[in-house]
């Protein structure tokens, strides 16, 4: 074995940055050496400013490709999706809004249909002019945003439990695919602790709350599942750090090993199941007191 049979350059064609790349990833050396005074030795430079250089284009190399390799990891691509269809929902509505101010008394439209409603009507008008066909051009846009929203959420339903099969079947595909957005990835969410997941997407009143403008937050994001919003106020905040706790076991679960695992939703089933029962036997004593 050589003095430089470990560096990071033995064998690499020095005009090759891909291959270059590829050893600084993968490469490895059981001690720290002299490896510019080797790289010249052996010939894969000139001098040791030389070497500065390919190993310089080197490691931008490969800090490309793994922000490429990163960048199409699942889990992004289903961050996409998401902002994707956040994005249609939201450029259909306000074109939509346009509209009816726009196309309400140009075409007559008496439906009482409204917003995206109203653009599916008009979109299937006739035009009669140049104007009403711009109006009318514009509702079948509407429509097309509305449907392609429609492809991504069925496309998010279809992947989430694939990319994060308990997170996705703990709090449903699109949730799953809101907290992994708002974390900025599958990773990121797996190493937050489970009050952080808590108020995910409540950003503004914990900072409100932190300069003492308003009170600390319950809840973020995770609301709209139904262990939350379907809990009577009083034991929301009980029922949300049930769910958070949970939702951080099952992204760590996803993220570490990606198997899916019964237990840990069974848990939380039995947990609220205990919080509703509270509820229902505080709702008793107060109907048996009256």
């Amino acid at each position: 074995m050589t003095e430089t049979d470990d560096a990071w350059f033995a064998g690499v064609d020095p005009g090759d940055p891909e291959a270059a790349a590829a050893a600084i990833a993968d490469g490895e050396a059981d001690e720290p050496r002299d490896w510019p005074a080797l790289a010249v030795e052996s010939g894969f430079a000139a001098d040791e400013d030389e070497y500065y250089d390919r190993l310089h284009d080197a490691t931008v190399a490969a800090a490309r490709e793994a922000a490429r390799a990163a960048e199409r990891a699942d889990d992004k691509q289903l961050v996409h999706a998401l902002r994707a269809m956040d994005d249609t929902e939201r450029t259909a509505n306000e074109l939509a809004e346009r509209l009816e101010e726009w196309a309400g008394a140009l075409l007559d439209v008496e439906t009482g249909a409204t917003g995206l409603d109203f653009a599916a009507v008009v979109a299937e008008r006739e035009p009669a002019d140049a104007t009403e066909e711009r109006a009318v051009s514009l509702a079948r846009r509407v429509v097309d945003l509305r449907e392609e929203r429609d492809d991504l959420r069925t496309f998010i339903e279809r992947r989430a439990p694939a990319v994060a099969p308990n997170l996705a079947e703990m709090a449903g595909p699109v949730l799953a695919a809101r907290l992994v957005s708002l974390a900025g990835g599958l990773e990121s969410l797996a190493k937050m602790p489970s009050g952080t997941v808590q108020v995910l997407g409540a950003e503004d009143a914990l900072f409100a709350h932190l300069r003492g403008h308003a009170p600390s937050p319950k809840h973020g994001v995770i609301f709209t599942h139904e262990f939350v919003s379907g809990t009577r106020p009083d034991d929301r905040g009980s029922a949300a750090r049930a769910l958070a706790g949970k939702l951080s076991i099952a992204a760590r679960i996803d993220h570490y090993s990606g198997d899916f695992r019964e237990s840990v939703h069974d848990d939380l089933r039995d947990r609220m199941e205990t919080i509703r029962a509270r509820a229902e036997e505080d709702q008793t004593e107060e109907d048996d007191d009256e």
